[in-house]
Formats: C-alpha cells, structure tokens, sequence
C-alpha cells in the first residue's frame, strides 16, 4: 500500500507540474549546473523540475481608481473669485473714506522724496502705465485661458490677489499720506461723509476697475502701498511661472513692460517711491511664499518646524491647496469643446 500511494502522488504531481505554462519562471534554467549534473528523469529540459514544481494562483484584487492628481474643484475657485470680489469692493470704501481724510494741498505739499524731487511731473505718464497694465493683464488673460489646468490656476491668482487688496486697503486707512502730485486732479470734499456718499463712490470707482485712464479715479489717498505696482508685477510673475522657460522672450518683454509701467507712475508723481518698493517687497514675497507652499506637499503640515505655516492666511492656503500634489504641470489645451483640441499640449517638464 504505501508504494501505490506514493506512485500514485508522484503522477498526479508530475501531471500538475506537466500543466504549468511555460510563461512561468520559477528560477530553473536548463543551463545550470545542477541541472546539468542531475538531469530530470523524464528527460524534460529541466523547467518542471523533476515534477516537483506547483502553480499556486494567488487572487490579487484590482487596485481602486486614484482621483486625479491636480483636481479642477470649480467651486473652490468660485469661492476664491467672491473673496476676490468683496477685498476689491473694500480697497474702494477705503478709499472712499480715506478721500476725506487727505491733507489740504494748499497747506500740505508732497512730502520729500529722493526720486520725484529731481523729476518734473508728466502726467501722459500715467496713462502710459495703466495701457500697459491691460497688456499684461490680457497677456495673463490668454496664458491661463489655454492652460490644462486653468481653474488651480484662476484661484491661486484670485487668491493672491484678494490678499493685497485686503491688506492695502488697511494700510491705505490707517496712514493718510499727502498729495504726490501737484497737478493731479482730485474731487471735491464732503463736509459730512455718509454711507451714502461713500457707497457713490465706491461705486464710480469700480466702474472704471480703479485706473484714472477713463477719469473714474477721482479719488485721492490710496499711496501706501501703489496698486498700479502690485498689477504689474504680479502679471509678470505669472507669466514668469505658467509658461514655458524656452518662452524665455516673452518673459523679458512682460518684465520690461513692468519695470516701464512702474517707473512711468513714478514719473507721473502717482505715487512715491516707499509706495512702489513696499508693493513690490509685499507681491513678491507672497507669490514666492504662497507658490513654495503649494509646490512641497509637506509644508501642508503646521507644525513647530514649519514656520511658514505661522501666515495668517495659512489656513486659507491650505484648504484650496489640500488636493493638489505638487508643481502645477506646464500642460495648455483649448478650453472650447473641440474635437481635435481633446489632446492636450504637454511639455516634458518645468524647464523646457
């Protein structure tokens, strides 16, 4: 009995080793030297290994579908653009308030500074900047339009931007600065300043999105810090960051144009020197900051280490960067349905 049952499990084994497939590697080469000073008994090559080898088939379940890396979240980009909206609508109350409160002209003159003391006012100037602030505002317009992934983009830039606005219309309030410019036109004051007339206010001044180019900014007061600065270089920082660095033309021209924007206000003694290095110190540490966050996923974590995360705003950072994983990929496609637009234009990576 025991010899029939061990020549019966040496056919069933030897049948089962006969039925694994070839595909199967289980680390038996007929060239080795084992095989070849033992050779198999059934004359086989020697991949059965003298029948003693066994299929073992392990179910593996099939892994769940990941969610995307860079989500579009619509609704928190909405969310970014009413935060937008109402710090916008703020910075113009302020200044409608902030109107009333300007030094006399007569009795006030500009205060001393090193750059408008040795230059005489052009007031073409002026218009010259905010032409170019809707070239590079357009510029940023049409780069984001056609980027993948417009919506991350749109609400970081709304974001961002919703802060300056914020934090100029406190330092705009709580230190009124005299007139800049001997020859710029300022409206009339009111004696007794009421909601009422400060929401008129507001309200010309949004109709004409803050520049004096169409003669709604009849207001003054609105110097620490200057806006106008705060446009220009954010444009080209986006610029400089969503698109390509073999773009490397496009980036000088939107950096010449806003070295040419900021120093034409100075010429049109719009503002004084402290307004525009304040705005350029303010905008470029945020963007700089906000972007160094958003591109290292552990820095999403506020701990005693991480002192970055000590921003006010951290909190706010985090929840609309919480899902995004990393650099935003330098991808562009056609926002507009189109069939032959459905493949999007990849580049192979952040330095090209």
């Amino acid at each position: 009995m025991p010899n029939e049952f061990d020549a019966s499990m040496d056919n069933r084994l030897r049948l089962e080793g006969d039925e694994v497939p070839d595909a199967y590697d289980y680390g038996y080469s007929g060239n080795h030297s084992y095989h070849q000073q033992h050779p198999p008994p059934d004359g086989s090559n020697g991949s059965s290994c003298g029948g003693d080898a066994v299929m073992i088939k392990i179910d593996v379940p099939s892994p769940a579908p990941s969610e995307p890396r860079f989500p579009k979240e619509i609704w928190k980009t909405f969310i970014a653009l009413l935060m937008l909206g109402f710090n916008f609508v703020l910075a113009t109350v302020s200044l409608a308030m902030v109107h009333d409160r300007v030094p006399n002209r007569e009795t006030y003159g500009p205060l001393p500074d090193v750059v408008l003391d040795n230059i005489r006012p052009l007031e073409w100037a002026l218009d010259v900047s905010e032409v170019l602030i809707m070239v590079v505002v357009n510029s940023c317009v049409l780069l984001i339009t056609f980027h993948k992934h417009r919506f991350i983009v749109m609400r970081r830039i709304f974001l961002l931007m919703s802060l300056l606005y914020f934090m100029r219309s406190i330092t705009m309030y709580v230190t009124v600065l005299p007139i800049s410019s001997t020859s710029y036109y300022c409206s009339p004051k009111s004696n007794a300043t009421t909601p009422l007339e400060i929401m008129k206010r507001a309200f010309h001044l949004i109709s004409g999105f803050g520049l004096s180019i169409n003669g709604k900014h009849t207001y003054c007061g609105d110097y620490i810090y200057s806006g106008h600065t705060v446009t220009l270089v954010m444009g080209y920082l986006i610029i400089a960051e969503y698109s390509p660095k073999k773009f490397w033309i496009i980036h000088w021209l939107a950096w010449c144009a806003s070295l040419t924007g900021v120093s034409m206000v100075l010429l049109a003694h719009g503002h004084y020197t402290v307004d525009v290095l304040i705005a350029y110190y303010v905008t470029t540490r945020l963007f700089w900051t906000y972007h160094t966050l958003a591109n290292n996923s552990l820095l999403l974590k506020q701990n005693g280490h991480n002192y970055i995360g000590r921003e006010w705003w951290f909190f706010i950072f985090r929840y609309f960067e919480k899902n995004v994983r990393g650099p935003v990929p330098l991808q562009y496609d056609c926002p507009l349905p189109i069939p032959w637009t459905k493949r999007a234009l990849k580049l192979p990576n952040r330095d090209s």
